[in-house]
This record gives C-alpha cells, sequence and structure tokens, in this order.
C-alpha cells in the first residue's frame, strides 16, 4: 500500500511566498511537498504568510465572485484573502502599479463591520445575521495580483495561500444606503480609463448580490477557523469584468447616484 503524502507545513509554504510578497515579485511554482492540498490547507498558510509579512490587518477581500472574476484566476468558486492596511489608498491617491503582473482594475462595494459576526456549532450563518454586523457601505477599487507569474494555472489553493491575490485597494466615499433595504443586485456601475467609459456592469455579477457574498465570506471563515471581527472591511468582488490598465492611467469607477471613486495609476 503506497503511504500517503505528507501534509504540507504552513509555516514553510509561507516562507516561500514572503519574499515574493514583499519585494513584488513572481514565482513559477511551489518547491516539492510545500504546495497547499486543498482549501483546508491553504487557509494555514495564509494566515502563517499575513504574521510573517508583519502587516495590519484591514480586512478581507473576496475573489472569484464573478464568472469573469473566475475565469480570470482559473478557478470555479469564490476565494477569501486578506487585507492589509499598508496597501490601502484614499480616493484619488497614486498607487505604484509598476511591478503588479495582473494589472487590472475592479470596481466593487466595500462593508465595514460594526461588531463580530460568528456562527455557533451546527448553526449556518444566514443573510441577516450578518447584515446586522454591518455599520457602513463604501465605494472601491481592487488593483489585484499574484505571486505567482502564471496564476491562471495555479488552482485555488494556490491562490488561497497567496491572500486569494490581494494587493492594493483604494477606498472611497461612503454610500448612503441602507443595506438590507437597497437594490445592491440591481445598482449599475462602470469603469472609465482617462475619462472614457470601458466597461459597465452591475452588482449582480458579485454572486447575485454583493450582500450575499458578504455572507458567504462570513461562513468559509467560520468553517475554517475565523471569523469577521468588528472594524474589518470588505470588498465583495468586481461589479465589472476586471478591466486591463497601465502606468499612467486615471481609472475611475461611477456607481451613479452612490458617488464615484478614483486613482491615478503611477
Amino acid at each position: 500500500m503506497t503511504p500517503s503524502p505528507p501534509i504540507p507545513d504552513a509555516q514553510t509554504a509561507a516562507k516561500f511566498l514572503l519574499g515574493p510578497w514583499q519585494t513584488r515579485s513572481v514565482i513559477d511554482a511551489w518547491p516539492s511537498g510545500v504546495q497547499p492540498l486543498d482549501r483546508a490547507g491553504a487557509y494555514p498558510v495564509q494566515n502563517a504568510l499575513f504574521k510573517a509579512t508583519q502587516g495590519t490587518h484591514l480586512g478581507w477581500k473576496i475573489a472569484a465572485t464573478s464568472a469573469a472574476g473566475q475565469k480570470h484566476i482559473g478557478v470555479s468558486a469564490p476565494l477569501a484573502g486578506r487585507l492589509m492596511r499598508e496597501r490601502c489608498h484614499a480616493d484619488g491617491a497614486p498607487v505604484d502599479v509598476q511591478r503588479n503582473r495582473m494589472r487590472v482594475a475592479e470596481a466593487e462595494f466595500a462593508f465595514r463591520l460594526g461588531r463580530d459576526v460568528t456562527a455557533t456549532a451546527g448553526h449556518k450563518l444566514g443573510l441577516e445575521d450578518v447584515l446586522a454586523s454591518v455599520s457602513a457601505v463604501h465605494l472601491a477599487i481592487e488593483l489585484p495580483d499574484s505571486r505567482f507569474a502564471d496564476f491562471a494555472r495555479m488552482g485555488e489553493a494556490s491562490l488561497i495561500a497567496d491572500f486569494a491575490c490581494a494587493c492594493d485597494v483604494v477606498m472611497g466615499p461612503q454610500a448612503q444606503v441602507d443595506v438590507r433595504t437597497w437594490d445592491f443586485a440591481g445598482h449599475a456601475v462602470s469603469l472609465s480609463l482617462d475619462g472614457v467609459t470601458v466597461a459597465q456592469g452591475q452588482g449582480a455579477n458579485v454572486l447575485g448580490d454583493p450582500r450575499w457574498a458578504l455572507a458567504w465570506l462570513a461562513q468559509e471563515l467560520c468553517d475554517h477557523g475565523d471569523h469577521l471581527r468588528a472594524g474589518d472591511w470588505i470588498i465583495t468582488g468586481t461589479c465589472v469584468t476586471p478591466v486591463p490598465i497601465a502606468p499612467g492611467q486615471h481609472v475611475r469607477c461611477d456607481f451613479g447616484v452612490l458617488g464615484a471613486v478614483g486613482v491615478q495609476l503611477v
């Protein structure tokens, strides 16, 4: 009987990703025996990598909440990844994308939590459980990136270990909405480059509704030994198809009556 391969060590895997995270460089593949095998093995690597970076926790992102996003990174289900305060930027700020390999911009809703979201044993979180913890909704732009050169072929476990392609996020103004009654799914969003609209979408592109994506994240974290906390910011996924970008361009995401958020790429 062939023995089962050893379970990869989270600390070893995190150490392998730390250098590329710090230098914004890329790697081609994992060393033998280091790659996490599944979601259960990937989240401990992500946690170990976060500790190794000595970064400040900002919140969470959800990758691949749209068909376009899933196609972009080669997965078939959403992924949860940490956001760091050191890579969060103000509306209109310049952001260096010279070493960003993915080079796409995404228009997203961002939810701020006013209290923890936890699940008791045997209880699945409902949408209302999660919405009761939301204290504010903001507009955001994500500029994701990966530490893997061929990120679309790495698979979900590797991408989760790598912060689910988290990199830079731009937090814009607060949207004056009632999180329970606003039609997030039907809300139209557009993205323009240097004043020219290049993509249009709506909230329904985010798992059918950005609030459902938020509830998915809350349950995903509880299922893997963590939970959302008061003060967390969560960006829930792109409302438009990811738009290719380049240094020198200005990105503006227009959320209609809710406002807009922009970033200058340098």
